[in-house]
């Protein structure tokens, strides 16, 4: 093989790898935006939550949980929760906000508030509170929790709110 002729082989083989690398789609890896976290529910991975056995009451049930989502403060969690058939005791440790998304529950809070939620209910829990939770087949729902500030924490808070107001009230986005 000639010089000449060498020299034109090297040009194809340039030409076609040039052609090649701009016909194969380029995927870059993004990190997970720390801002913005969306998930199908159905395909979030469900681990195992086993229940305090001292707390159950009735019953074998058995808890599954999936951590869609922390704040950057750790002071803030969402997740997704089921549970088969049982009655336990539950302590919240967060105030916790939960919304049911399939079955139902029968609650008895501490101070003998009865209330059976079903899909599509909104109920909260204050941070540091017990609830009797009863399931009679199976329970999905999300749950929104939140770290309790400390009292003196909460108290200077409002105290702030009050003086921006000036003793009115004031939206959500305040």
């Amino acid at each position: 093989m000639e010089l000449g002729d060498c020299m034109v082989l090297k040009l194809m083989l340039a030409s076609m790898a040039a052609f090649a690398a701009r016909a194969v789609p380029v995927v870059v890896a993004m990190p997970p935006s720390k801002n913005f976290v969306a998930d199908a529910a159905g395909a979030m991975e469900m681990k195992p939550s086993p229940i305090e056995p001292s707390w159950i009451l009735a019953g074998e049930p058995v808890a599954r949980i999936a951590e869609h989502s922390r704040g950057q403060d750790d002071a803030a969690l969402t997740a997704l929760w089921d549970c088969t058939a049982g009655e336990f005791r539950w302590y919240f440790g967060w105030d916790e906000t939960v919304m049911i998304l399939e079955g139902e529950v029968h609650i008895t809070t501490e101070d003998g508030v009865e209330r059976t939620l079903t899909a599509g209910d909104v109920a909260y829990f204050a941070g540091g509170t017990w609830a009797t939770w009863r399931i009679d087949r199976y329970l999905r729902k999300v749950a929104f929790l939140r770290k309790p500030f400390p009292k003196p924490l909460t108290m200077a808070y409002r105290l702030r709110d009050l003086v921006r107001q000036g003793g009115g009230t004031q939206g959500l986005a305040a």
